[in-house]
């Protein structure tokens, strides 16, 4: 086999992988009050951060959840933000959020990344 035709076939099979969408419906304690840090950290250890480092969309469906503490949003999408930056607003996507809780997404967000560029938002404006 030619290297150079290998090559291309390689390059090729990268740019043609199939990248999956990860749904996860995160629960919510009483009142549909998140608060569990640790809950929030195994979510973002197990599920998150692996779907992100394949190149997967991860939808975050908070539709349980009515309002969650700045540190339980913090403990689920920080890392994620900090170790991808900006670009991985383009794989995830927040459903079913309350108007306060978008308020607490979009201030982890800004946070977490020094500055929420205005063409990411729509992520979060589907969270209606």
């Amino acid at each position: 086999m030619d290297p150079q035709t290998d090559a291309n076939s390689n390059a090729n099979y990268a740019k043609d992988q199939i990248h999956m969408k990860k749904r996860i419906r995160l629960a919510a304690g009483i009142a549909g009050f998140a608060e569990d840090k640790e809950y929030a950290k195994h979510l973002r250890q197990a599920a998150i951060l692996p779907a992100l480092a394949k190149g997967d969309q991860v939808v975050l469906d908070f539709g349980r959840v009515k309002y969650a503490t700045q540190s339980f949003v913090h403990a689920l999408i920080g890392e994620p933000l900090k170790r991808f930056g900006d670009p991985v607003l383009d794989q995830l996507e927040f459903q079913s959020c309350s108007p306060q809780l978008r308020s607490v997404i979009e201030l982890v967000v800004d946070y977490s990344l020094g500055g929420f560029p205005s063409h990411k938002k729509e992520n979060i404006a589907k969270a209606g």
